[in-house]
């Protein structure tokens, strides 16, 4: 599931974020340094809100006005100048907006003044340092994504450099991939030649790889079916001659700029810079809300579960997230401690011959199932999801979101057929439609494929509201469960 680049204003949600943060602050000592003058005919409250007709002329004046425009592009000096003028856009449009209100002689004029001193000050510094910080991230060339680039050997050069010079903490260049039969080479540029087109599927399936990068200097119409593939295992494909023929299996296509390059980019789903934010937005506050009841949790399940078997609380396992992504998830602990150890004794009864998924029906290594089954605290935190809350710290972090696909463990995802890779395409979630269609009780992991397909490929803010009511639905019922 491809999330588009953000585009006009938007692109710059941080420094608008940054702005906003170096505003209130402003206020904030303004209003403390010279606070004893508040009092004429209005109160302090009325200058909080005046403060929030601040916050929205900045915003105003950010979209309208484009004063991030080329901000990354500005000098130390063409920033100062940038940030005088967007100073003084808010303050005169504050200043009209209190003289035609009539109200300009009801407020500190001085609070004022020395809110918009500090905030020229503040702005240009944070402005200044977070660019430092960027450039660094793109000298470095750290990135969220993980890219890898197909092209000839003659491009390879340029290609490399033009998505070096435009990339700040977007791309991380996994590896390339020469198209031609030229010398073979190990790196170019520091970047590794990571496999030949005959062995890029092989790759693809078992390395981090979220976007691929095609470049060629003529038509790609014979790389149609690798394209296919690509986005049938969850990668996007951006591609720069997009001298394509309409194909089904090619999945969602638009139009776009990449870096410096404009581009055709194809994926199994494509959602907009504002859906995702939203969707972070609900996870971050979900993850807020899910933390506060997992210390709540710990205080009672804690000190039951080192009672049964004396050890850690919380256990961690290294899992496979979005296409290929390591991360720790968490977890109550609900096994004992030698479970891991024990794993191997009870392949034989593993519900899924194929080993893409570990299911066994009462399980000996759960805490408390010497009891016999169901009887001790994992059973029933496992019953009941409890042991699943300490994953609203992954999606804090954003290694998770509240709903996704179940992230596989590592030695599954290295079991996988190129086909299984296509539920990678999204970031895991807690809960999905695996886990409200039967959790345990499905033990066909083709049809959990099929379900986390549908998923990615239908996913809507709507979906994701449903799948939690249902999901609060079998936490109660305890349906699906082992």
């Amino acid at each position: 599931m491809y999330s588009k680049a953000r585009s006009g204003w938007m692109k710059h949600i941080d420094f608008i974020m940054l702005d906003q943060i170096c505003l209130g602050l402003s206020f904030a000592v303004a209003f403390f340094l010279h606070g004893r003058d508040w009092s004429r005919t209005v109160g302090k409250q009325a200058y909080w809100k005046m403060f929030l007709v601040l916050l929205l002329l900045q915003v105003f004046v950010t979209v309208f006005f484009e004063t991030f425009r080329n901000v990354l592009k500005r000098g130390y000096y063409e920033e100062l100048k940038a940030t005088f003028k967007n100073t003084a856009l808010i303050f005169l449009m504050l200043s009209a907006y209190l003289l035609l209100a009539g109200i300009g002689d009801e407020y500190c004029k001085m609070i004022w003044i020395l809110t918009g001193g500090i905030y020229l000050a503040l702005t240009y510094g944070v402005r200044s340092l977070w660019k430092r910080r960027l450039f660094h991230k793109k000298k470095k060339q750290i990135g969220k994504h993980s890219l890898l680039i197909l092209t000839t050997r003659e491009l390879a050069d340029t290609v490399i450099q033009r998505i070096r010079e435009n990339n700040y903490g977007r791309f991380r260049i996994r590896g390339i991939i020469l198209t031609d039969d030229g010398k073979k080479e190990e790196q170019i540029q520091g970047i590794p030649v990571v496999a030949e087109m005959s062995t890029v599927l092989e790759y693809i399936r078992t390395e981090w790889v979220d976007e691929i990068f095609l470049h060629l200097a003529g038509r790609q119409e014979a790389y149609q079916d690798l394209i296919a593939q690509c986005v049938k295992m969850g990668v996007t494909v951006h591609c720069n001659h997009p001298e394509m023929e309409e194909n089904d299996f090619l999945g969602k296509r638009l139009v776009e700029r990449m870096n410096s390059y404009t581009v055709l980019t194809y994926s199994a789903n494509v959602i907009t810079s504002r859906q995702a934010a939203v969707k972070r937005a609900i996870d971050i506050l979900g993850g807020t809300v899910g933390c506060l009841i997992t210390l709540g949790l710990l205080l009672v399940i804690g000190p039951i579960i080192y009672i049964q078997s004396p050890g850690p609380v919380f256990f961690s396992q290294e899992r496979v997230g979005k296409n290929g992504r390591r991360f720790k998830i968490y977890k109550f602990r609900s096994m004992y401690l030698d479970a891991e150890g024990r794993k191997k004794e009870l392949l034989k009864k593993n519900r899924n011959k194929e080993g893409l998924m570990f299911k066994v029906e009462d399980d000996p290594r759960i805490i408390g199932n010497y009891k016999g089954p169901g009887r001790g605290i994992g059973s029933f935190i496992r019953k009941t999801s409890l042991d699943e809350f300490p994953q609203f710290w992954n999606v804090l972090k954003g290694e998770m979101s509240l709903v996704g696909t179940r992230p596989p463990l590592v030695e599954e995802w290295e079991r996988y057929s190129k086909h299984h890779r296509a539920r990678m395409a999204t970031i895991p979630g807690m809960t999905g439609l695996w886990q409200v269609n039967g959790r345990s009780e499905v033990t066909d992991f083709e049809k959990v494929v099929k379900w986390d397909v549908e998923y990615i490929e239908n996913w809507s803010m709507e979906l994701d509201f449903r799948l939690i009511l249902q999901t609060v639905g079998v936490m109660i019922s305890g349906k699906g469960s082992m």
